[in-house]
């Protein structure tokens, strides 16, 4: 299927000069329910690192830029919830939100549009390289924007620190051919587990690291396929045993996958990478279990989850985000030649 260009319509309608709406009615978003760190830190992942960004794109980053900077403590911790009209509604902590704020910043660092912003954005991520967590989730979200840090500076001895002590949270394979995965359960972004390890591994020059993240998405791209269509994980989660396929699946599975596999196919140039990526882009438009597209090419809006036989047609953030990311990681794998 051929891949949509990359739109950023309904991300902008999606946003003010203060935040991003996290929840849409339709394309309509909902202000009542306010931004989240959670989200504008991936929208400046995929704004920052957009090759060819209009003002429009340029004006995005910059605001999600500071609405993550704000959301900072002197720890290093985040917020996450915040009122259209500006106060914050939780208090700072180190959940994935924090490791999400932490790959947004490690990115706008090293992928940053000029000096002053990826300067601003290397001096907010080494504040969020202070704090840690205890979930692994967020802290592979961590070791991906640390990642991103060392790229901008390489060697630095927080970013280092940071993908060690990754490493230790997160896990690794375990010696299970059948289930391999260091958790009883798939739940939800499962593939950036495999990326932080990858990523870790090749920093760290961990050999053993890279092939347990290689591995391990490897079997977690077999576990969400289908025939010849991905079928993903549900937002209740699967394990083995338990019946195929489960509804509703959500757009950030399909997108961390992308993400994961972009990665993948960055260090080895293995083509079967760049397919998997293919597949990801496919099942938003309807190469799925409902055979339904996730999509909204008049809005550019994600739709919110695939269920058996319908859609959810609400374009929240979340989804829209993920429908962007999968697109601009699917164009990225056409163009990197095979080795």
């Amino acid at each position: 299927m051929k891949v949509p260009e990359v739109s950023f319509d309904h991300l902008a309608a999606m946003s003010t000069d203060d935040g991003m709406y996290e929840h849409a009615d339709h394309a309509v978003p909902r202000e009542e329910h306010g931004y989240c760190v959670d989200d504008v830190a991936r929208g400046l992942v995929v704004t920052v690192r957009e090759p060819h960004p209009t003002d429009r794109v340029l004006a995005l980053s910059r605001m999600y830029l500071e609405f993550t900077i704000e959301a900072q403590d002197s720890q290093g911790r985040s917020h996450n919830r915040r009122q259209a009209n500006g106060r914050w509604l939780d208090e700072a902590t180190t959940g994935d939100h924090w490791g999400r704020a932490l790959w947004g910043l490690g990115t706008a660092a090293s992928h940053g549009p000029n000096d002053e912003s990826r300067a601003l954005a290397l001096g907010a991520a080494r504040v969020c390289l202070r704090a840690r967590s205890h979930h692994p989730r967020a802290m592979a979200y961590a070791a991906v924007g640390a990642y991103e840090v060392l790229q901008a500076v390489p060697g630095d001895p927080p970013a280092v620190s940071m993908l060690e002590d990754a490493r230790t949270v997160i896990g690794r394979a375990v010696p299970d051919a059948d289930w391999p995965w260091p958790a009883a359960r798939l739940t939800y972004a499962n593939a950036i587990i495999p990326e932080a390890l990858l990523l870790i591994g090749s920093a760290l020059g961990d050999a053993e690291c890279t092939r347990d993240g290689l591995a391990l998405l490897a079997w977690l791209v077999e576990q969400e396929t289908s025939g010849t269509h991905l079928s993903v994980v549900p937002t209740g989660g699967w394990s083995a045993g338990e019946s195929r396929p489960g509804f509703d699946q959500q757009p950030i599975e399909v997108a961390a996958l992308a993400e994961a596999c972009a990665r993948a196919l960055e260090f080895t140039g293995d083509p079967r990478w760049a397919f998997v990526i293919d597949r990801c882009s496919a099942w938003f438009l309807g190469w799925n279990d409902s055979g339904l597209a996730v999509y909204d090419p008049a809005t550019g809006g994600g739709l919110d989850g695939l269920l058996r036989d319908d859609v959810n047609l609400n374009q929240g953030a979340e989804s829209t985000l993920a429908a962007i990311a999968t697109f601009q990681l699917a164009h990225l794998a056409a163009r990197t030649p095979a080795r």
